[in-house]
């Protein structure tokens, strides 16, 4: 591959799997299309629920759902090349969408980390970011197994921890 194009085939990839979250603000009812499963705990966040619940609770003062994307899978859903697949570092999205209770309303200005324990403990940090009604991060889930995700959230002013696993088949 010529590095010069590099940048660019990267920029499509990110671009290409930004869309679906892209949807997440909007208040309309999608739980027709592929890959959704409608509405779901946190009502009138208008909110497209794809991939898997893996966490529900608190965050610090947040009411909180975490969901799995299984991102190559999105891909092979939405038929993307083998080329850009290949390019693909990381395994899974993980989203977390929390909510302010008192407010009702989600929280989407902060950040955080999330630590995952894969299966052969080792260990590794990914940076949170706020993105269209979550926070979010490309993760690594090669081998399957037990996994233990450890996040932090610090977002106006309030800090939130919270431990939990999830199996991966």
């Amino acid at each position: 591959m010529r590095k010069k194009g590099f940048p660019v085939v990267l920029v499509a990839v990110l671009a290409f799997l930004a869309l679906p979250w892209a949807s997440f603000a909007g208040d309309k009812g999608h739980g027709s299309m592929p890959g959704m499963k409608g509405e779901g705990s946190m009502e009138g966040h208008g909110m497209m629920k794809m991939g898997d619940k893996i966490f529900g609770g608190e965050i610090g003062p947040w009411q909180t759902e975490a969901r799995l994307v299984d991102m190559k899978a999105q891909m092979e859903k939405s038929k993307v090349s083998e080329k850009m697949k290949a390019m693909m570092k990381n395994t899974h999205h993980i989203a977390f969408s929390l909510e302010d209770p008192v407010a009702k309303k989600p929280v989407t200005e902060g950040k955080g980390t999330v630590a995952v324990i894969g299966p052969d403990k080792k260990e590794a940090t990914y940076n949170l970011t706020g993105m269209e009604g979550h926070f979010g991060a490309d993760i690594t889930l090669d081998k399957p197994g037990k996994y233990e995700f450890s996040v932090q959230i610090e977002a106006g002013g309030k800090k939130g921890a919270a431990k939990f696993a999830h199996e991966l088949k």
